[in-house]
């Protein structure tokens, strides 16, 4: 994700000008600024094409290749990208960067689908919440650190872009070199491969002990009741009355973290910082500030997860966006009358990054792993990230309309949208929190099936128990 960070950074200058300059050596044709801004429109938004085609193809490949061999297999997308990038202005060619872009897109669309749901599924049930979100924590390093490299005393000058956008590659090879050394996922082992024994090694691996029977008993549940039963196709969960308010827990949730308007924030940032007096040459320090808002609201959230537990996070992170989005409104409208109001507008979009962080930008991930099943799973997340990429580029093409329509009111669409998330967080999402599957998909048969089936709540529940060691002779 740092690389939209870093192609923001660049997008004004030294990108536009090379497009520029390679239409005039190419055809003999000077762009118009509109022109320049169209290629340059495509270049951004291709990204969001290239996230939603990833999180398509991500559950056919969880299936077929496994988490581990998924994340690492997704890393060809990664570095032909940086290669298309890093090449491109030797190749004096526009359209590979355009390319790297789609390239790099599909490579995100995956790994925000499939990092979650590996590290939920390897997780023990009471730190399943803390381990998910530490994707999440490290998507908002990415971005801190995709906005640190790319100050002009490092790679953002114009004499190194290609290289900046090509830096994405250095993450890769770091994963590449250490994920092989990781298990498989042990649900994936057991339920989906059927081999108990690779099941219980990835498992005393990842615990550094002996296996916990409860646990075993748990993984070996929910495969019983998924025996016979293949990957489920997203289509399939549409027409599946037991996972109805599953789905629309899952796409609602998905959809507010990018109709909520954190994206959009960062939009006005250089604006609010230059009315606050910060000097053109100074923003991008500043700017670094909501990078780093968004990385430490994170670490709190994964902090706070598995005490407060899902609701709390999410219903909070809504509800505080809300009133900053309120006050971020006031304090445009009055701007230019109140000396001072310039600094609570630049406060208000540092606090709502940080209440993004510290809900919706964490959580949601987590979501597709607690409440689906193993068959389930994949194609949820499927559904999920496409709301999530959707979303992104509707966001991206309707918010400068907003904001020439609307004007210092452009934000309160998005207030909206955080009060309604809210609302339904609130009213119809069970807490997972330290749940097993079984006991949350009984509260979800609830609303389900509301006084159809009786009999599905007085199935036996596995409890989870610490101290109970199952030895591998035992097994």
């Amino acid at each position: 994700m740092s690389c939209i960070s870093v192609i923001s950074h660049l997008g004004h200058s030294f990108i536009q000008k090379f497009i520029n300059e390679t239409f005039l050596e190419r055809w003999d044709i000077q762009l118009e600024d509109y022109q320049v801004t169209l290629v340059w429109t495509i270049v951004v938004s291709i990204f969001s094409l290239g996230g939603f085609a990833g999180a398509l193809i991500a559950g056919p490949m969880t299936i077929r290749f496994g988490r581990k061999k998924c994340l690492l297999l997704n890393n060809i997308f990664l570095m032909s990208g940086a290669l298309l990038a890093l090449t491109s202005r030797a190749a004096k060619s526009f359209e590979m960067i355009i390319i790297s872009r789609v390239l790099v897109g599909i490579n995100a669309g995956i790994s925000m689908n499939v990092q979650p749901m590996y590290f939920g599924e390897s997780a023990p049930k009471h730190l399943r919440g803390a381990i998910s979100l530490s994707s999440a924590v490290f998507t908002a390093f990415g971005v801190v650190l995709g906005q640190v490299v790319g100050l002009r005393e490092i790679l953002g000058s114009e004499a190194c872009w290609q290289y900046l956008l090509a830096s994405n590659a250095v993450p890769g090879l770091i994963q590449l070199l250490t994920l092989p050394w990781f298990p498989e996922s042990p649900r994936y082992l057991l339920i989906d491969r059927g081999d108990k024994e690779a099941c219980i090694n990835a498992l005393r691996r990842l615990r550094g002990c002996e296996v916990q029977s409860s646990e075993l008993d748990e993984i070996l549940q929910e495969q019983a009741e998924t025996k016979g039963m293949r990957p489920r196709r997203p289509w399939e969960l549409f027409t599946d009355r037991s996972v109805r308010w599953q789905l629309i827990s899952v796409m609602i949730i998905s959809s507010a973290m990018q109709l909520c308007g954190n994206d959009s924030i960062y939009f006005y940032a250089s604006y609010v910082f230059k009315e606050a007096g910060i000097s053109d040459d100074k923003v991008q320090y500043v700017t670094i500030g909501t990078g780093t808002c968004e990385f430490t609201a994170c670490i709190m959230c994964n902090l706070l997860v598995e005490r407060k537990g899902r609701r709390f996070m999410l219903m909070g992170g809504f509800i505080l966006m809300t009133i900053w989005a309120v006050v971020f409104t006031i304090a445009l409208s009055f701007e230019h009358y109140i000396s001072w109001m310039p600094y609570l507008s630049m406060a208000c979009i540092f606090t709502y990054i940080l209440s993004f962080g510290m809900g919706p930008a964490g959580v949601t991930g987590v979501l597709p792993t607690e409440i689906f099943n193993q068959t389930a799973r994949p194609a949820a997340y499927m559904i999920a990230g496409s709301m999530m990429w959707i979303n992104l580029g509707i966001v991206g093409m309707i918010f400068p309309f907003l904001v020439s329509e609307l004007s210092q009111y452009c934000f309160v669409p998005f207030a909206a949208v955080c009060v309604l998330s809210a609302l339904y967080i609130g009213l119809f999402l069970p807490e997972t929190k330290g749940k097993s599957l079984s006991v949350i998909t009984r509260e979800f048969h609830k609303l389900n099936f509301k006084n159809q089936d009786k009999n599905f709540e007085s199935q036996p529940e596995a409890q989870y128990q610490l101290g109970e060691v199952c030895h591998s002779t035992a097994l």
